[in-house]
C-alpha cells in the first residue's frame, strides 16, 4: 500500500497549525487564574523534560551511567550552578563511569 507524503505533511500543517491557532481565536482577553498562567509557564519546560529523559539514559553505554549522570546534573544545578557548568560535569560523570564500569 503506497501512502502519499503529500498528505502526511498535510496533516502535520492542520495538526500543528490547529493546535497554535484555536487558543488565539477562543481567548481574547489576558489570563487572570494564577493556575492557568503556571500551567503555561511551565509546559516548554516540561516537555523539553519528556523529550530529554529517555535520551539521557539511551545514549550512554550503559544506563546506569545515564542515570548517575542525571542525578548528579540535578544535584549539581540545585546547588545553583548553570547550564554550562552542569552539562560539562554530567559529561565528564558519565565518561568516568562508562571507563570505570
Amino acid at each position: 500500500m503506497k501512502h502519499s507524503v503529500w498528505a502526511y505533511i498535510l496533516i502535520m500543517i492542520l495538526t500543528t497549525n490547529f493546535i497554535r491557532i484555536v487558543p488565539l481565536t477562543l481567548i481574547r482577553k489576558q489570563i487572570k487564574s494564577p493556575f492557568i498562567q503556571s500551567f503555561l509557564y511551565y509546559v516548554p519546560y516540561v516537555t523539553l523534560a519528556v523529550m530529554t529523559f529517555p535520551a539521557i539514559l539511551d545514549a550512554t553505554q550503559s544506563p546506569m551511567a545515564g542515570l548517575a549522570a542525571l542525578v548528579i546534573g540535578i544535584i549539581s544545578a540545585w546547588a545553583g550552578l548553570g547550564l554550562f557548568p552542569v552539562s560539562v560535569i554530567c559529561c565528564i560523570s558519565v565518561f568516568l563511569l562508562e571507563f570505570l564500569l
